[in-house]
């Protein structure tokens, strides 16, 4: 743990409850932020692409993620969005505010509550009032693809969109950044190793995806309605022919002793949702390896009854609270071309939850 986080962290903290730092400390406070290494979007060019899932054939061509920031003629003020159904809940404004307060750039962020029959709408609004990007959730990031110009080769291989550069012309640019939250996260080696995902919804795609670039052996995902899967299964295995995928019925999980990461994808665990509940019995916990990882992609609340349990049985243990930082550090990347601090975004997330 870096000393000097950890120190802003408990002084914000105390200011926030309104007592000294030394009566937090003496609370034995834990630490929030653990080191990650982090690195930032690579510079090489890299194929964006309009959405082959929606307009058949993809048409490509080269830029470079790193350099989307705006032109030096480009007069828009900083203004960027989230949009999605509902957002009550979101942490977006927080985490984006703290990134754009790192790297020195006077921003705002907006929570626009959008509807999937309001899209069009919306999407003229934000074209027409100055907006630079946005951000793209649930149950917008499949429809948002009918309606940009360019997609990133994520967006186009996890069939989602979650992050959108409008350029000064008003060309959408469309970037997943899930996947690259997802992978950042892991900070150990994954090659040659088998996974178990738990669902097989938009987050198991984005996972997938990651996990695929992490060189691992075998995926198995398991869910409630297999029949569901097959469109899935045969698009994975069609894309990625070096991995092994199957699919199994989640309720008939008894051991997970082959597997090197549990993920969980599915809502149980989720802060209004089952928040009480776990997606898999302790004693199949048990059954995984002592080194093996377990990754709940749900960041509130904070931790998890899957991860609480993995915890106590001393697995090594990542929370989505992380990729969800890291996803937001990538999109900024893409709008400003800058790395913000990660930490400072964590740490405002963490005072919010």
């Amino acid at each position: 743990m870096n000393p000097e986080l950890m120190e802003r962290f408990l002084a914000k903290k105390a200011k926030k409850l309104g007592i000294t730092v030394e009566e937090l400390k003496a609370q034995n406070a834990p630490s929030p932020v653990a080191e990650k290494p982090y690195e930032p979007l690579p510079a090489q060019p890299e194929k964006v692409e309009v959405p082959s899932y929606v307009f058949g054939p993809a048409k490509s061509e080269e830029v470079k993620p790193v350099e989307t920031p705006v032109e030096i003629n480009d007069t828009r003020e900083n203004k960027f969005a989230l949009i999605g159904y509902p957002l009550g809940h979101s942490l977006s404004k927080v985490i984006h505010e703290a990134g754009f307060k790192s790297l020195g750039i006077d921003a705002t962020y907006d929570i626009l509550e959008t509807p999937p029959d309001e899209l069009v709408d919306r999407i003229k609004y934000l074209k027409s009032n100055g907006y630079k990007g946005f951000n793209v959730t649930i149950p917008l990031k499949l429809p948002i693809s009918l309606f940009v110009d360019e997609v990133d080769k994520y967006a186009d291989l996890a069939r989602a969109v979650n992050t959108v550069y409008i350029e000064p012309d008003k060309t959408l640019k469309a970037y997943n950044t899930d996947v690259i939250g997802f992978k950042r996260a892991i900070d150990f080696d994954l090659s040659g190793k088998k996974v178990a995902i738990l669902g097989t919804g938009g987050a198991a795609h984005a996972a997938c995806v990651a996990l695929t670039e992490c060189g691992v052996k075998e995926i198995a995902f398991f869910t409630r309605n297999i029949p569901n899967s097959i469109e899935l299964m045969n698009y994975v295995r069609r894309k990625f022919p070096s991995v092994e995928f199957n699919v199994y019925q989640i309720e008939n999980i008894r051991s997970l002793e082959e597997y090197s990461m549990l993920v969980n994808t599915t809502p149980i665990g989720m802060l209004g949702r089952a928040g009480d509940m776990s997606p898999v019995e302790p004693y199949t916990l048990q059954t995984l390896k002592k080194d093996a990882v377990v990754y709940d992609v749900i960041y509130n609340p904070k931790k998890t009854i899957l991860i609480k349990d993995a915890q106590k049985l001393g697995l090594k243990t990542i929370t989505g609270l992380d990729m969800l930082i890291f996803q937001a550090v990538a999109a900024q990347e893409h709008w400003t071309g800058r790395t913000p601090d990660w930490k400072d975004m964590k740490i405002a997330a963490l005072e919010e939850l």
